[in-house]
C-alpha cells in the first residue's frame, strides 16, 4: 500500500475531513490547532482537512448578556445543526462555552492539551491598581462576582465582542480595564498583553483553557481519528469540572469557578460558588481517584449545603 492510499484510508473518506468552527479569530485559531494535530498525528496531507467557519448567534448579539437571550447554546447551535445534518464531520469548541447538557447524538470525542487557565487583567497592572470606582468590562458573572469580592467599589459593566473589539474599547477609554482568558490571548499570539491574575484570587471558569472536539456519536471512524489527538489529562480534568457544574444545574447567570488538576492517579478539584455581587462565596476542594464520577457531584452538594438560601436559589436549590 502506498502512502497516498494509507492517507485516504486514515481519513476514511474521499474528500477532506470537515472541521466546523465559529469564524471569530480565536475560534479559527483553535480549529487550526485541531487541524494541525490531525495532520501531524495521522500523517495526512494539508488538503485532507478543511475548516468550515460559521457565524454563531453569540457573535451576532453584542448589546446584551447571552444569559438574557439563550445562554451558551448561542455559541454552539449553528455548529450543532451542521454536525447533525452531516455538513461537517466534527466541531471545535472552547469548552468553557459549551453547555453541560448536550443534544443527543453528539459525543465529546477529544480535547487538545489544556493551555494556561488564568485570567489576565488588561488596562492596569493589578486589581489593587484600579482607581476607586473604575469601570471594568466583562460579560462573565464569575469574573464580576470575583472582582466585586475583592473590590466592592468597582463599576462592572457588560462588554461584548471578540478579543480585538474588547481591547479596542480599552484603548478608546470606554472602560478602564477588562479581563480576558490567558489561553485565548496566547492562541492569538497576544500573550504579552495584560497581567496574570493568580488562581488563588480568581479561580477560573470550569473548562477554561480547554479546546474540545465533538463528533456524531454514531460516527465511529471520526471518533477514532479524534481520540488519537486527545489529551487524557485534560479530558479527565475537564470532565470532572463539568460534572461539578452539571450537579449545580448552573447556567449563564451563575457565578461558578472550578479547576481540576491530575496528580498521578488522583484528581484534585477546587471550586467555588458566589453571589453575583461577591458578597458571599463558598469554596471547597476534593481529592479523588480518576474515574470517580460521584466525587465532583458530592463536592457540588457540599458547597450548596454550606451556602445561604439566597446563594442556593441561584442554582434553583
Amino acid at each position: 500500500m502506498n502512502e497516498n492510499s494509507k492517507n485516504e484510508i486514515l481519513a476514511g473518506i474521499d474528500r477532506p475531513l470537515r472541521i466546523g468552527t465559529r469564524q471569530s479569530p480565536l475560534a479559527m485559531a483553535q480549529a487550526k490547532m485541531a487541524a494541525n494535530a490531525l495532520l501531524s498525528t495521522h500523517g495526512w496531507r494539508a488538503e485532507q482537512v478543511e475548516l468550515v467557519p460559521m457565524v454563531a448567534s453569540g457573535d451576532k448579539i453584542l448589546d446584551r448578556a447571552l444569559a438574557e437571550v439563550g445562554g451558551k447554546a448561542l455559541w454552539t447551535k449553528e455548529l450543532d445543526h451542521a454536525l447533525g445534518k452531516g455538513e461537517i464531520d466534527c466541531s471545535v469548541h472552547s469548552m468553557k462555552d459549551v453547555e453541560t447538557i448536550r443534544p443527543e447524538g453528539f459525543i465529546l470525542a477529544a480535547m487538545l492539551e489544556r493551555a494556561d487557565i488564568h485570567d489576565r487583567l488588561v488596562g492596569v497592572e493589578s486589581i489593587d491598581a484600579l482607581a476607586e470606582g473604575a469601570i471594568v468590562g466583562t460579560a462573565s458573572p464569575r469574573r464580576k462576582a470575583q472582582l466585586l469580592r475583592q473590590r466592592s467599589d468597582l463599576d462592572i459593566r457588560l462588554i461584548r465582542g471578540n478579543v480585538q473589539t474588547r481591547l479596542q474599547k480599552i484603548e478608546d477609554g470606554e472602560y478602564d480595564a477588562t479581563l480576558l482568558a490567558a489561553a485565548g490571548l496566547k492562541r492569538l499570539d497576544m500573550d504579552d498583553i495584560g497581567s496574570e491574575i493568580s488562581d488563588e484570587i480568581m479561580l477560573p471558569a470550569p473548562a477554561q483553557g480547554a479546546v474540545g472536539i465533538e463528533t456524531r456519536a454514531d460516527d465511529r471512524h471520526v471518533r477514532h481519528l479524534m481520540r488519537a489527538i486527545s489529551s487524557s489529562k485534560t479530558f479527565r480534568a475537564v470532565i470532572a469540572e463539568r460534572l461539578f457544574l452539571k450537579q449545580l444545574t448552573a447556567d449563564c447567570h451563575s457565578p461558578v469557578a472550578a479547576l481540576a488538576t491530575i496528580e498521578g492517579a488522583k484528581v484534585f478539584l477546587r471550586a467555588e460558588i458566589l453571589l453575583p455581587d461577591g458578597s458571599e462565596f463558598v469554596a471547597g476542594s476534593s481529592h479523588f481517584d480518576i474515574g470517580d464520577v460521584s466525587a465532583p457531584t458530592i463536592l457540588a452538594d457540599k458547597l450548596l449545603g454550606q451556602a445561604s438560601k439566597e446563594l442556593r436559589a441561584i442554582f434553583g436549590k
